[in-house]
């Protein structure tokens, strides 16, 4: 590790010898937790208005998002030569393999992309998709990302992810088989949890040899059930030392070979209803490396 923690982005200029870059893609799917199939409205805090490719529009091609995505960076970014597919807006394998086959194959099928990361849920990942993935894995790299939040069922209930932990475990084994790496998406200061509820979640997936971890804080967006919540019943978001606090906590807990893919989460003002510091993605990122560093802290300082 050059850092205190696993960093994907390390990872990745390490393989492929210069930074890459993510490149946001929407296949326009949706979710059973939306269209009645498990459940209505989503996740308590689910809403994918702040996800969406910059300048999408309706109707938008794969190909017209990954071009128009690769040269917005590259007028960011002059290193920028390198890129992955990164579909993650609501479920990307909810819809018939062959369908899944041709956007995940338009967005591989670029000079400059090096890989494609598809984001999903766990009782949405069966045997064809991940049998697609394996293929597709033997062309380019790939990395399958699965929503856990938490490993609580009592919490998943409460959030209504209308998906189990038992689902989540179930996923990991099948793309494990396959040689997918998984990366468990997990998010701290969700409701009616403490701090040994996270750090439990951290264990769990430490046991369960996942390849990456995506971390986020619980952030409140307009317009979701968790707005309706904060407001009537004292959803309190945490602070930002808290949250760093426990981020380094849960990291200590994750073996030092597990690749970070996110220590914080952020999210545009127009969108946030709390806390506030969501907004700031740098000053997030500096005050957790300033408490990695006075407390002396880093990934898998306690091995289990």
């Amino acid at each position: 590790m050059t850092r205190r923690y696993n960093a994907l982005s390390d990872f990745l200029k390490n393989k492929f010898a210069c930074k890459v870059f993510k490149v946001s893609l929407n296949a326009g799917l949706t979710c059973p937790n939306r269209d009645g199939a498990k459940g209505a409205g989503g996740c308590v805090y689910c809403n994918s208005d702040p996800m969406m490719p910059l300048n999408y529009s309706s109707g938008m091609g794969i190909r017209e998002q990954l071009e128009q995505g690769i040269a917005y960076i590259k007028k960011r970014h002059n290193n920028a030569e390198r890129f992955i597919s990164y579909f993650h807006i609501h479920t990307n394998t909810y819809a018939p393999v062959a369908a899944l086959e041709r956007f995940y194959r338009e967005a591989l099928d670029h000079p400059h992309v090096v890989g494609m990361a598809v984001s999903t849920r766990p009782d949405c990942a069966d045997n064809e998709v991940l049998d697609l993935l394996a293929k597709l894995a033997k062309e380019k790299f790939l990395w399958l990302e699965l929503g856990l939040q938490s490993s609580h069922n009592r919490t998943l209930e409460l959030i209504n992810r209308r998906h189990t932990v038992e689902d989540f475990t179930d996923a990991v084994k099948r793309a494990n088989e396959r040689k997918i790496p998984v990366c468990g998406h997990v998010i701290l200061g969700l409701p009616g949890e403490n701090k040994e509820d996270m750090l439990a979640t951290a264990r769990f997936l430490a046991n369960l040899k996942v390849w990456g971890i995506k971390l986020h804080h619980l952030h409140i967006h307009k317009g979701t059930k968790l707005e309706e919540m904060y407001k009537r019943q004292g959803v309190k978001p945490l602070g930002l030392e808290e949250y760093a606090n426990l981020a380094i906590d849960f990291l200590q807990e994750i073996p030092e070979d597990v690749i970070i893919h996110r220590i914080c989460g952020d999210t545009a003002r127009r969108f946030l209803v709390a806390p506030d510091w969501s907004v700031n993605k740098f000053i997030m990122v500096d005050t957790i490396h300033r408490i990695l560093e006075q407390r002396d802290a880093y990934q898998g300082a306690n091995p289990r």
